[in-house]
């Protein structure tokens, strides 16, 4: 992936909501969910973003899309600055750049069929002339993901979990996309199910040489299809490696304790892994920590993480880490 074009450039990407607890002025807060988040995502890569619930990690996606605007920061997709576009000047960008949501009971409508929701997309973009062409394409995308015709004119609530995210994939696939945001597409699923997804989702990679950004907290499936891997903790990025570095080098404290959460197959190695558990609670994004974000949690804190934020810093080729104590 290394002589691949950079389809998505972000730099410095803030997004803050204002949060109502009271009356007047004294009860509105800024809650910065993303606090100047920085990566790139190269063509026909998928970039794993991972962390806690409440992190940040779908902030990122949505705001990439558009569906959040940035409070700073840059969104550059395909060398163009699409930060600060109205929706009239992101249309075009909307077919290029598609979701795929957590949740495939809430995504689908379910007041419409099959061929309504992956077919609404085509009209509305005008891919098809006419409704026999447009029938066609929504039969093509559904046989595509594993379905049958006679699903095309049922309802959501007729499926299976697994089977309404094949109908939200192909959906996201109607517009034929370069860049796809992937927010958690199998948390939802049977583990049985989870397996199929993923191979459709790589399937669809290598077919149509498409580009993902997978956000997840489950750090098996990310090592699995992920080309390079980014950690975030509290709205921040505190690691970026390429994915076999970050699982076998990994230089964070954060990093470390994430990893060592994960579930291990083999009881043999289980047993002989040392787990790092983290102390207190995530600090609120409302209010957080002078300094570095993880200080409160960390074991190597000291008095310089309390007052300076840790910037991200290259340790080796492709791996960068905000850390003062790295490992």
């Amino acid at each position: 992936m290394n002589g691949s074009k950079v389809l998505l450039d972000v730099e410095n990407l803030q997004t803050t909501f204002r949060i109502r607890s009271g009356f007047g002025a004294a009860g509105v807060h800024k809650l910065k969910a993303v606090d100047g988040v920085s990566f790139q995502v190269r063509q026909g890569e998928t970039f794993g973003l991972v962390g806690e619930s409440g992190c940040g990690k779908t902030t990122v996606g949505r705001t990439i899309l558009k569906l959040y605007q940035p409070t700073e920061g840059k969104i550059v997709y395909d060398g163009q600055d699409i930060t600060q576009m109205d929706q009239k000047a992101f249309a075009p960008y909307r077919r290029k750049m598609q979701m795929i949501f957590q949740d495939p009971y809430t995504s689908l409508d379910p007041r419409q069929p099959v061929s309504e929701i992956i077919g609404a997309p085509l009209t509305l973009h005008k891919l098809v002339s006419n409704q026999a062409e447009r029938n066609e394409r929504v039969r093509e995308l559904v046989h595509m993901v594993g379905l049958k015709d006679d699903h095309i004119n049922r309802y959501p609530h007729e499926f299976s979990g697994g089977q309404r995210q094949r109908i939200g994939i192909a959906r996201a696939l109607a517009l034929n996309p370069e860049f796809i945001v992937c927010d958690e597409p199998i948390s939802a699923l049977d583990v049985s199910i989870q397996a199929h997804i993923i191979n459709i989702l790589e399937d669809f990679q290598h077919r149509f040489n498409l580009t993902y950004l997978f956000i997840s907290h489950d750090l098996s499936m990310v090592r699995h299809i992920s080309h390079r891997v980014g950690v975030m903790y509290l709205g921040h990025l505190v690691e970026v490696a390429e994915v076999n570095d970050l699982y076998e080098n990994m230089r964070h404290p954060y990093t470390v304790s994430l990893m060592s959460a994960a579930p291990i197959a083999d009881p043999n190695v289980a047993r002989n892994t040392k787990r790092v558990i983290l102390q207190g609670d995530v600090p609120s994004p409302i209010n957080p920590p002078s300094g570095c974000p993880f200080r409160t949690r960390c074991q190597y804190a000291d008095e310089i993480c309390a007052h300076v934020m840790p910037q991200l810093e290259e340790v080796s080729k492709g791996h960068i880490v905000a850390c003062h104590h790295m490992l």
